[in-house]
């Protein structure tokens, strides 16, 4: 921020120094052509061009001002600094009106200047012969010096014309350096949020696989419970249908030996599903299998 106050204050120096150097060229101008014989130092055209250049110098400075003005680092300043930027393109406008009517005078004076040296000319004698001759030897001069400085303000102007556009790059570099640093912070907001997604991500898998671990275990014993209850029916039936062999075989036998008290009715229909009451001796054991 500092040098940005710093360039600031140099802006205003040069703004000060070519506003004063323009008005100068101007007030030369408004005076050009008063002199009877014409006999000026500077031509016209090289004041005009004096004056262009100053104008284009004070306009560059303006629009350096106007870059550099929301860089200062607190409002009062930047506020200054844009209150100055008007007062700058007011006083741009009052210059370039002033030329206008400088040009105007130059030219109203020139027309008089010439009417009196042509009175002088016309009147004849020594005064006016010499006259003639220095205007004769002042005209080549005055054409090479007018052409040199025309090369001159050309070379100028191309000069100032390739500051302003190094000025408008350095601008638009400024701009995308800027942009380059607001992509590269959002861009790591970006990589630390994919971070944490990477994370979240790997802990869900691993979830998951847990959980696959936890139903295929789950589901195995349940697989596992439902054949052993199932083989323990199984073994329970065979053992009832052994049982109610092995009793009406002990039935039948005793029928044969003629065992009526334990032999049931001849009239009773024996049911299959049902099993009779009947003793057994107590060497024999019945397991339960469950």
């Amino acid at each position: 921020m500092d040098e940005v106050v710093v360039e600031v204050e140099k802006t205003k120096r040069e703004w000060e120094e070519a506003y004063e150097k323009t008005i100068e060229h101007i007030m030369a101008i408004q005076e050009y052509g008063k002199s009877r014989r014409g006999e000026e130092k500077i031509s016209l055209q090289r004041l005009n061009g004096l004056a262009q250049d100053g104008l284009s110098l004070l306009n560059s400075l303006q629009f350096n001002l106007d870059l550099l003005a929301p860089q200062l680092p607190s409002d009062d300043q930047v506020q200054s600094t844009q209150s100055l930027l008007e007062t700058w393109k007011n006083q741009y406008h009052s210059l370039r009106v002033n030329l206008r009517s400088a040009n105007l005078q130059a030219k109203d004076n020139m027309r008089k200047a010439a009417q009196e040296e042509r009175e002088l000319l016309l009147g004849g004698g020594t005064e006016s012969t010499v006259l003639r001759r220095k205007r004769q030897a002042n005209a080549g001069v005055t054409s090479d010096a007018e052409s040199i400085t025309e090369s001159l303000r050309r070379s100028r102007q191309l000069m100032v014309q390739e500051v302003e556009r190094s000025t408008n790059t350095l601008v638009a570099f400024d701009e995308s350096t800027g942009v380059l640093k607001k992509a590269e912070s959002e861009y790591k907001g970006h990589r630390s949020l994919l971070s944490r997604t990477r994370n979240l991500l790997s802990t869900m898998q691993r979830q998951d696989v847990i959980d696959r671990i936890i139903l295929i275990v789950g589901f195995s014993l349940f697989v596992f419970a439902v054949v052993y209850v199932v083989s323990k029916r199984i073994g329970i039936l065979k053992l009832q249908r052994m049982a109610t062999a092995a009793i009406k075989a002990q039935l039948a036998g005793k029928g044969a030996n003629g065992v009526g008290d334990d032999v049931m009715p001849l009239g009773q229909q024996f049911d299959g599903n049902t099993v009779p009451t009947v003793n057994i001796p107590l060497q024999q054991r019945m397991h339960d299998e469950l």
